[in-house]
């Protein structure tokens, strides 16, 4: 289909897309008439204790990227064009994604369904609100918050210290005015003054524990093993102590269920879960996935970022807490992208700048690298954009060549699953081929091994250092014997250092972790680094001024 690029927008795509009911898509895929609970037309729900495990699980796809820029990657939309393309060649196909956030659809993104004719639908609803998950989540966790408030204000029976609470607060929103607040002010009736703040919900644990909870019943102790704070005496207290992992549970159990909805072309996609790959781990919910295994013989998901960041913790994470592994990887890099990394500004990136293009292919070398570390030879998707010259792609193209890179040139932005055949085929040579996967470090070494082995080589950094307050956090992590857990690196998205304006592939830099904090229902802990925020704040011309309700309802500006 030839479009003109430069003026349709991934909206009018959408708008002007035919849907097939969601009972057709679930038919299809074999899901039992009783496992399927539609959210109207064209969405549901799927309850994934009513599917039959097969023996046989479908193969994994894992889709990342180079180190982002503000000129965009397209992850999403080659994800989504990739499952398509296999669909298209007749492979058994499921497409798994995250879940919108609020905070980066009105912030800068403007939504998170793919784009172009690589998108997945009713994209309106899936970027606004979707079937309520966000919203539950962030009622459990602001539940849980309101309950340790109440249950100082009460007498405070487990004697928690309100100096050392380290449950926050959350909201789906970019909301910096939220960071650092005061709460309980008025008077003995309106509770325990003390600081407190706000994280967005896709950072909060509970967000990871949807997403790395296996069934119902882990999901549950998995709340019950969330650490709220500490006691004057300094001992952790946990959600099981307060006694209120049930009602969490309740709060969540219909979220727990995988979204089902489709692609433009009608391939089945499993929307689950949202966690930030900056400031969390990044990937869709392993029951999503593992849903989407036992419904198709291949699997295409994306992480977060680039594979410094989503693909690092979807290896290291998701893939011990799933028992699951990366069949194959797609590492996605734009002409554009590739020319910021080199030096190219902005405003300039139309001009044809091979020199530029070929000095920023270090930051693609470095995450071949990193990806190649664990054991997978990547596969590299050009996503390709209408400003791109001949003499950038010839480039690239050879750049790869030369090294043995198996690289595609996609584009199904304005194809859909016809431009990303050459890619499905790569692919599919990939996945006929054994896995040799293994992680990079064990949990069982110290918090500050774990932590080097990623600076070093998953970043290429010199070395980590750690403030004297994550010094203290890591001995005091030590000693209650939590330090058995992997790591979840919180990390500035737009550069391999924890400095955001240092872009290609650095060498000879130190990364600083300032907090280390446990997470012992996610199972991980979180490193803070550099100046990361847990709470992001909106751009001065936020994506949300351009957006609007036409009269029949229908979104205006969502992109």
């Amino acid at each position: 289909m030839k479009v003109n690029v430069e003026t349709l927008s991934d909206l009018s795509i959408a708008k002007n897309a035919k849907m097939q009911p969601i009972r057709k898509i679930s038919d299809e895929l074999g899901i039992p008439e009783d496992a399927v609970e539609q959210y109207g037309h064209y969405k549901a729900k799927i309850d994934p204790t009513k599917i039959a495990v097969k023996t046989n699980l479908g193969k994994v796809v894992l889709v990342t990227a180079i180190s982002p820029t503000a000129a965009g990657e397209g992850k999403s939309t080659v994800t989504v064009g990739l499952a398509d393309a296999m669909k298209k060649i007749g492979q058994s196909v499921v497409v798994a994604l995250r879940e919108p956030s609020l905070g980066p659809v009105m912030g800068v993104k403007g939504g998170a369904t793919g784009g172009g004719f690589a998108q997945v639908l009713p994209m309106e609803e899936i970027n606004l609100h979707f079937n309520g998950d966000l919203h539950a989540i962030t009622t459990a966790n602001n539940a849980l918050a309101a309950i340790i408030d109440n249950h100082i204000h009460q007498g405070n029976e487990l004697q928690i210290d309100p100096r050392r609470i380290i449950w926050k607060r959350v909201l789906d929103m970019n909301d910096r005015a939220l960071r650092h607040i005061t709460i309980g002010l008025g008077g003995p009736t309106q509770g325990i003054p003390r600081e407190d703040g706000f994280d967005i919900t896709v950072a909060s644990e509970i967000m990871a524990i949807l997403c790395l909870a296996k069934d119902l019943s882990d999901l549950k102790e998995r709340l019950a093993q969330i650490v709220i704070g500490y006691t004057y005496a300094k001992e952790p207290v946990t959600v099981r102590a307060l006694g209120v992992e049930g009602a969490l549970t309740l709060l969540l159990k219909e979220a727990l269920k995988p979204n089902l909805v489709q692609t433009i072309e009608g391939t089945p996609a499993l929307i689950h879960g949202g966690p930030f790959a900056n400031i969390a781990h990044g990937c869709n919910s392993i029951i999503a996935t593992k849903t989407a295994m036992n419904l198709a013989d291949v699997v295409v998901t994306e992480a977060g970022f680039g594979a410094d960041l989503g693909a690092e913790k979807f290896m290291h994470i998701k893939s011990r807490q799933g028992d699951l592994s990366p069949d194959a990887v797609v590492i996605v890099a734009t002409i554009r992208a590739l020319k910021m990394q080199g030096g190219k500004q902005k405003d300039l990136l139309k001009e044809e700048d091979v020199t530029a293009l070929l000095k920023g292919t270090n930051n693609l070398e470095k995450h071949i690298d990193t990806i190649r570390a664990f054991g997978i030879e990547p596969v590299v998707a050009l996503n390709k954009f209408f400003t791109d010259t001949t003499a950038e792609l010839n480039a690239l193209l050879s750049w790869c060549e030369e090294r043995s890179i198996a690289i595609a040139l996609t584009e199904v932005w304005e194809k859909g699953g016809a431009g990303g055949v050459e890619l499905a085929k790569l692919v599919l040579n990939e996945l006929e081929k054994p896995s040799n996967f293994a992680p990079l470090y064990s949990v069982s070494d110290t918090i500050e091994q774990k932590v080097r082995t990623i600076v070093q080589q998953v970043y290429g950094g010199k070395d980590v250092v750690f403030t004297d307050a994550a010094k203290k956090q890591i001995d005091q992590i030590t000693a209650y014997g939590w330090d058995a857990l992997p790591i979840c690196m919180a990390k500035t998205q737009y550069s391999l250092s924890d400095q955001p304006k240092l872009l290609g592939r650095p060498t000879d830099f130190t990364i600083t972790v300032r907090e280390v904090i446990p997470k012992l229902g996610a199972g991980f802990l979180v490193c803070l680094t550099g100046d990361i925020m847990t709470m992001p704040g909106l751009p001065k011309k936020p994506a949300a001024l351009n957006m609007d309700v036409s009269e029949d309802g229908s979104a205006i500006g969502l992109f």
